[in-house]
């Protein structure tokens, strides 16, 4: 086990660990520490705490101090400045004539490099691009392409729940999202209903898979052949969440469908999933995959 702190550098951005030493850190506060990156200002968001030998990157890298007056100034300070490379970088980009959307520009702490994210649809030639920004800034200059959510957490928005976008307000790792998740949680497989700002699936799909795994899997699908309190029947229709199903029984003259819950029936012969032909064509929609 080791003693670490969780440190973050952006709006729910990842959690990287650091070690605190004999420094007294606290959540909230804002510490130094030395990154791949170079220097870096971050935000405590867990205190100390034990964490098992394996879910550390090693090495493990040291809070450097905790943040002062003088700091904090200068991040400020620093946060104006990619204000205003974020404007020449425009201009310079449409100077070259490129063929990418800048998102967003970032300083390091110390000075010695400025990251520009963008965002473009296939590979850019930036090198003509990177030599004049680095003649302005007379600095280390690194371009990062990024993808459509990486920009979406970046800028942020609202999404079609009339809430801010999750991952710009508290993911700070992206989870798989695929168009089974939303066929299995009985979702239309429009497009415009199923993605989010960025063109991607929506990431809420992942927040409730879990359990409509667990309901399905206990669950008969309509179509399948059951024994019920009153008899042996075949489901036709299905509630997966009130975890009821509607059985129309093998007996003569029986016409209307009896409602039972899943506990109450058994199933017999179970069918597999059939595929509606009338849907949405499922290799269309795995462009919304990321």
């Amino acid at each position: 086990m080791a003693t670490v702190v969780g440190v973050r550098f952006r709006k729910a951005g990842k959690v990287y660990y650091f070690d605190p030493g004999e420094l007294e850190i606290k959540a909230g506060d804002s510490v130094i520490v030395e990154t791949v990156r170079g220097v870096e200002f971050g935000t405590v968001v867990l205190s100390k705490k034990e964490v098992p030998e394996e879910e550390i990157v090693t090495p493990l890298k040291k809070v450097i101090r905790v943040a002062t007056d003088e700091d904090r100034q200068h991040a400020r300070e620093n946060r104006k400045k990619e204000k205003e490379a974020f404007k020449i970088c425009l201009q310079k980009i449409e100077e070259h004539k490129l063929a990418m959307k800048l998102v967003d520009v970032e300083y390091t702490f110390d000075n010695n490099k400025i990251l520009f994210y963008f965002t473009a649809d296939g590979r850019v030639d930036f090198r003509e691009l990177v030599k004049d920004l680095a003649v302005v800034f007379k600095t280390r200059i690194e371009l990062r392409q990024i993808g459509v959510r990486d920009e979406a957490k970046m800028v942020g928005g609202v999404g079609v729940c009339g809430r801010p976008l999750c991952c710009n307000c508290f993911l700070d790792e992206f989870q798989p999202v695929s168009i089974k998740m939303a066929k299995e949680q009985g979702l239309s497989l429009n497009p415009s209903k199923i993605s989010g700002t960025c063109g991607r699936l929506m990431c809420c799909l992942k927040y409730e898979q879990e359990i409509y795994e667990e309901l399905i899997a206990r669950t008969p699908k309509s179509g399948a052949v059951v024994e019920t309190p009153d008899g042996q029947g075949v489901v036709m229709e299905v509630s997966l969440l009130k975890q009821v199903v509607k059985v129309k029984l093998d007996k003569e003259n029986e016409t209307d469908l009896k409602i039972y819950n899943v506990s109450d029936v058994r199933v017999i012969k179970d069918v597999s999933q059939s595929e509606d032909n009338n849907e949405v064509n499922i290799e269309e929609l795995k462009q919304l995959e990321d």
